[in-house]
């Protein structure tokens, strides 16, 4: 009667069975951690990541449903290639006043 006496701490498949359970809960929490990026790729939404803000070595990514974008700070000063387009006022009420360069309507916004 040799196995009725057989202890269920012996079998080697119960290891097997626990093994196969941490490995389950150790990939919930890796889906779980990937949904939550915002840069993840099962989203469609537009997101903007800016990484450093302020530094000379500042990265910004953007994700546009699949599509990413990174620009990287060379921390170099830029030369702009614009035009002057007019002179922005603050008023002591808080209140910005655009001036045109070509003398056209004064714009008030908040």
């Amino acid at each position: 009667m040799r196995f009725l006496e057989h202890d269920e701490a012996d079998d080697p498949i119960l290891s097997v069975v626990n093994l196969i359970d941490l490995f389950l809960v150790v990939i919930a929490i890796l889906m779980i951690v990937i949904l939550r990026n915002p840069l993840n790729p099962f989203s469609s939404d537009r997101v903007v990541v800016v990484e450093k803000p302020g530094e000379a070595d500042m990265r910004i990514t953007i994700k546009d449903g699949e599509e990413l974008t990174r620009y990287e700070a060379s921390g170099e000063i830029g030369e702009g290639r614009g035009v002057k387009a007019g002179t922005t006022y603050r008023l002591p009420d808080g209140r910005l006043v655009y001036v045109p360069e070509a003398g056209g309507p004064v714009e008030a916004t908040r």
